[in-house]
């Protein structure tokens, strides 16, 4: 990852209309300016409908515990479902920093995702959902023998998968009844479909599981996700560990 250690890009702030109506949708506490007083962490929104869970205008403020000072950052991808606030130490400097996962409600399941750090009382966006789906690409292709092969170019690595129990009927679009492809074909990656905290060695300092749905012939054709953990190293994300998981046959 290349973004880190910057100003928070200033996106527009969100005009609603008439009849969309401001919500608080998610809240925490913590200490995210360093100094050691707990501040006030709110995600904030608009709907333009009663229950409606589709937000726009999704908008990440912090009140400094300290100095009652509010500072607001409108996000990028400002509209889904779901938005959701988390707290915890990304970068090992022992103040917690703020992660905002918003469900996009696309077909492909996907989701934006930040990180913030507060430090000092200044944003700082050390993650970005956008930025990563434009590093991490994926090339799905279909082997002879029922095989698919996912590579990573990234990383170098390649993973490779039996697809024989997917069942007769679907194979038989694909491949003769020798299991040899009748012409070259292709699936597809999504872009980042869930970003989860993890502390993987439990020394209170958390990484970044990001997973990104791998399908075949369409959206619902998924046979599991790419799994990504990245590391703060002080200055940019690492590739921490890499690997392919697999959806059983009941879906999971």
């Amino acid at each position: 990852m290349h973004i880190y250690g910057v100003r928070a890009p200033i996106a527009p702030p969100y005009r609603a209309n008439a009849s969309e109506r401001p919500h608080l949708l998610d809240r925490m506490v913590g200490d995210v300016t360093g100094d050691g007083i707990p501040d006030i962490i709110n995600l904030t929104g608009y709907t333009s409908e009663v229950g409606s869970p589709f937000t726009k205008g999704i908008t990440l403020s912090v009140q400094d515990g300290k100095t009652h000072q509010v500072i607001n950052v409108p996000l990028r991808n400002n509209e889904g479902y779901h938005p959701t606030l988390f707290l915890g130490d990304f970068t090992g400097e022992h103040t917690k920093d703020v992660l905002v996962s918003i469900e996009s409600g696309g077909s492909g399941a996907t989701t934006y995702d930040y990180v913030y750090s507060f430090m000092g009382g200044h944003p700082q966006l050390l993650f970005d959902s956008d930025v990563y789906n434009k590093e991490w690409n994926y090339r799905v292709d279909y082997l002879d023998g029922y095989k698919l092969r996912i590579t990573s170019p990234r990383s170098g690595q390649f993973f490779t998968i039996d697809i024989s129990s997917r069942g007769q009927e679907y194979l038989n679009q694909i491949y003769t009844p020798q299991g040899i492809l009748k012409q070259p074909v292709q699936g597809f990656a999504d872009p980042l479909s869930g970003l989860y905290p993890i502390d993987i060695d439990r020394d209170g300092t958390y990484e970044l599981m990001a997973l990104q749905g791998v399908s075949g012939l369409y959206h619902a054709d998924r046979f599991g996700y790419m799994t990504n953990i990245l590391k703060w190293n002080g200055q940019a994300w690492e590739l921490f560990q890499q690997w392919f998981s697999i959806i059983g046959s009941d879906g999971k």
